[in-house]
């Protein structure tokens, strides 16, 4: 069956194709520009494409309009079989890799044929791709690097790739008779920002019932294992998920167990033996050769009471990875952490003023839809000329279209009027800081020179903070998840720069991003800086990503007096007007 997202996907791929063969260039952004359109129509652009009722809906003309109903109506282009029979398969997976595009890819495949990640590596390593010209002994030895990289990661999953298969089985695996209980466990319910695979548990009388229902899901691409109490199979995208099956006794020592992570499970383990138990998967059970302490909490019937059995707050999942939580749990000094009906607003976000999809007008209303108080609007400054980036004039008009906006609102509703400023190589901002000043906040990012040494990475960043008109640094450390490594960076020194010049750090919520990594937000914390979750959205249905920021942000530890965007708009307002 045809979705929104699969139309799309084909769509794009379609004005790859094109690009590989060299096509018109109007002709490759026709596709492009329709897979915009499918992703981001309000209505149900795949019955609109049904019922050929698409007449009127700007960027999509009569030649697309067939195509889109010959997807919608089976799922399948004929056009595009056509075209995708022109090359391998594999040639899509060289997209992945990290400063390879299209030119590059094309270049690479008619000259040398290469249409695989392994003929790409022989490419490289016997040297005849840098014979190419544009290529290089420099630029093949980043792509070589690239593609370890990418062999390094190839079994692991982004968090918010897999969220939608983890949610839509877990749902499945709810609605089946014969289960009482079900839950995620795991990497996913932990909130780690790559895995390995999904594990699921349920509560059941008749496991076996339950487990042939799983192995003939939709999507499912091959059978692992098929047992009586677990099963494993593999999706099409590659993506590993395993079933256990328990009583509804055993559910929540099972779920505990399969949580994870590994080094809880072992402190669990330790502190139930010194109080003269035996903790596993099934049970909470009386050392025979031990003194043993009267358990806090009888009988055990949830998750939480094996923690209160042994004298411990509630570790919530995402805190369960050894880092001092038990310890906290011991003492009741777990934080309250952050939720995402906390969040009040939020910033650095992107409209049609620059790399966006949504216009300003759209973006604002989409955010007053999910009952946000407020919404930062940052397009990108001038350097970023990829990305559209606007010029002094731009942004100062676009400044002035924000204030006109504000008066439109009767619900309290407020845009701030942002910019996610580049840091340049020395340091110094985009914009000198008579622009700047006219704005409620400033955005910093590095967009560019990644391959910086550490010092010099660092000290780079340390000049953008300390510029009175920078409230936050927007995707610290610039990775991509399983795409491209981190830039060498000293994060201690950045968060104690932060610190000392009362600068905002961002937990860019994208799941491409998740950055600054939650394993530097306790760090944070300790030396008073305050975290901003922000989607870095580029279109309205990127307001979704909060959810996987504030994932972050409990892994980190953070409650809401930690992240600014919990705070009301007269209060967002005043620490504004502090930074600016």
């Amino acid at each position: 069956m045809a979705t929104r997202e699969s139309i799309a996907d084909i769509l794009n791929r379609i004005a790859l194709l094109l690009e590989l063969k060299g096509e018109n260039p109007f002709k490759t952004r026709a596709y492009k520009t329709g897979a915009e359109i499918v992703e981001t129509f309000a209505g149900d652009i795949v019955q609109r494409a049904t019922d050929r009722d698409l007449k009127g809906i700007k960027g999509i003309g009569s030649a697309l309009a067939d195509k889109l109903h010959e997807l919608a109506t089976t799922g399948q282009l004929g056009y595009y079989n056509d075209l995708r029979a022109e090359f391998p398969e594999t040639i899509f997976d060289l997209f992945g890799i990290s400063g390879l595009g299209p030119k590059k890819i094309k270049a690479l495949y008619d000259a040398l044929g290469v249409g695989s990640l392994p003929e790409l590596k022989a490419a490289c390593e016997s040297g005849t791709a840098a014979a190419l010209p544009g290529f290089g002994a420099k630029s093949v030895g980043k792509i070589l690097d690239a593609i370890a990289f990418n062999e390094q990661h190839a079994d692991l999953f982004r968090l918010g790739d897999v969220a939608a298969d983890a949610e839509r089985i877990l749902d499945l695996l709810r609605e089946h008779p014969a289960v009482s209980q079900a839950s995620m466990a795991g990497s996913y319910r932990r909130g780690k920002e790559v895995l390995h695979d999904l594990d699921f548990l349920v509560a059941t009388n008749d496991a076996p019932t339950v487990m042939a229902a799983f192995v003939s899901m939709a999507d499912v691409a091959s059978t692992l294992v098929q047992g009586d109490t677990k099963s494993s199979l593999r999706l099409e995208s590659g993506l590993q998920c395993d079933l256990r099956a328990v009583t509804n006794a055993e559910f929540p020592f099972a779920l505990n167990y399969f949580t994870g992570s590994k080094e809880h499970n072992v402190a669990m383990r330790s502190r139930a033996l010194k109080w003269g138990y035996t903790l596993n998967e099934y049970r909470l059970a009386p050392c025979a050769d031990r003194e043993r302490q009267p358990l806090r909490r009888e009988p055990i019937e949830t998750e939480n009471d094996i923690y209160l059995a042994l004298g411990l707050q509630p570790v919530p999942p995402a805190l369960r990875e050894n880092n001092g939580e038990i310890e906290a749990a011991e003492n009741d000094n777990l934080p309250r952490l952050v939720q995402l009906q906390n969040l009040r607003g939020t910033f650095h976000n992107h409209t049609t003023a620059s790399d966006g999809k949504a216009s300003l007008a759209a973006m604002a209303d989409a955010a007053r839809a999910l009952g946000l108080q407020y919404l930062g609007i940052s397009d990108h400054s001038k350097s970023s000329v990829q990305a559209n980036g606007l010029s002094a004039e731009r942004l100062l008009a676009q400044v002035a279209e924000i204030r006109e906006l504000n008066t439109t609102f009767d619900d309290g509703f407020k845009v701030f009027a942002g910019v996610e400023c580049d840091i340049l190589k020395d340091g110094s901002l985009d914009y000198d800081d008579s622009i700047l000043t006219q704005l409620d906040y400033v955005v910093a990012s590095v967009h560019s020179s990644f391959t910086l040494a550490e010092a010099e990475m660092t000290a780079r960043v340390i000049r953008a903070v300390e510029n009175p008109h920078v409230t936050m640094l927007g995707h610290l450390t610039g990775r991509l998840l399983l795409t491209r490594k981190p830039y060498a960076i000293n994060v201690p020194k950045i968060i104690d720069a932060c610190a000392a010049n009362g600068t905002i750090i961002e937990i860019n919520a994208n799941p491409r991003r998740l950055d600054m990594d939650w394993r530097w937000w306790k760090l944070a914390k300790e030396k008073g800086v305050r975290c901003s979750i922000n989607p870095d959205a580029h279109r309205t249905e990127h307001f979704q990503f909060l959810h996987f920021g504030v994932m972050v942000a409990q892994k980190g530890w953070l409650t809401r007096e930690d992240v600014v965007n919990c705070l009301p708009l007269d209060e967002i307002e005043t620490l504004l007007q502090s930074k600016s």
